[in-house]
């Protein structure tokens, strides 16, 4: 079970990540049935971004998988080609998305928008470490 604390505890760490590298976020928190528990806008952060986060921490939840190796599979030949269209078009196939486990069971995940692919990930890599 992921619990409100411990959303909000993944947050941080990724709000506090997300200020070192100077980017604002948004961050979002689901649980093992891919509804939201949490959610921060940074000041400064796109509002463009906030679906995109709910949708990789759901994402990321709906697979068991980081959305970036997701999207490495979803590119034109590759296994999941065409995934991005599932799901009502809630599958976000770039970085930023996280699966959070507990006890080797996946209980939650994290998701992230706001910067680029790579900055994205940091943030929810800082993120999941803080569960």
């Amino acid at each position: 079970m992921l619990t409100l604390a411990d959303a909000r505890r993944v947050i941080a760490a990724a709000e506090q990540k997300a200020e070192e590298i100077g980017q604002p976020m948004n961050v979002a928190v689901v649980d093992s049935g891919g509804n939201l528990v949490a959610h921060v806008r940074m000041d400064k952060a796109w509002i463009g971004s906030i679906d995109i986060s709910i949708n990789k921490a759901f994402t990321a939840r709906a697979f068991d998988l980081s959305t970036k190796d997701l999207a490495a599979e979803s590119q034109s030949g590759g296994q999941f080609f065409g995934i991005h269209v599932s799901n009502g078009g809630r599958v976000m196939i770039f970085a930023g998305g996280i699966p959070l486990k507990r006890d080797g069971e996946v209980v939650g995940a994290i998701g992230v928008s706001g910067g680029t692919g790579e900055q994205d990930q940091t943030v929810a890599e800082a993120g999941a470490a803080a569960f």
